[in-house]
């Protein structure tokens, strides 16, 4: 079954990393990715662009409706994602609390539906 692995932390930590802290961080993503890449478990994953980036489209009485920004406020952003392969729940929930992020934010599991 796919899930999707939803990485979530306060932008302001990830900008305010010395460069030691940044590239021991990157190391350690770079570990984790290499290591589902092996075990056939990683189905793609990408680092998103910061949230001021962001555009919210919505669509209310026929009118679209386009922000700049997140479509709400919180105190966490989505920063990237994982989609991975996995057994069941259980492994799912397992992989996400080996990414680093885990530490600092969260990390959302989210089962993929089949259409």
């Amino acid at each position: 079954m796919q899930y999707l692995l939803l990485i979530y932390g306060q932008e302001s930590d990830w900008f305010n990393l010395t460069p030691t802290q940044n590239a021991a961080m990157q190391q350690e993503y770079g570990q984790f990715s290499k290591e589902i890449a092996e075990s056939g478990k990683h189905l793609g994953s990408n680092r998103l662009t910061p949230v001021a980036s962001a555009t919210t489209v919505r669509v209310r009485d026929g009118k679209r409706v386009v922000t700049d920004g997140p479509f709400a406020e919180t105190k966490e952003q989505l920063g990237g994602y994982y989609l991975v392969e996995a057994k069941d729940l259980d492994e799912a929930i397992t992989l996400a609390g080996r990414i680093p992020a885990a530490r600092h934010g969260s990390v959302e599991v989210r089962p993929i539906f089949k259409m």
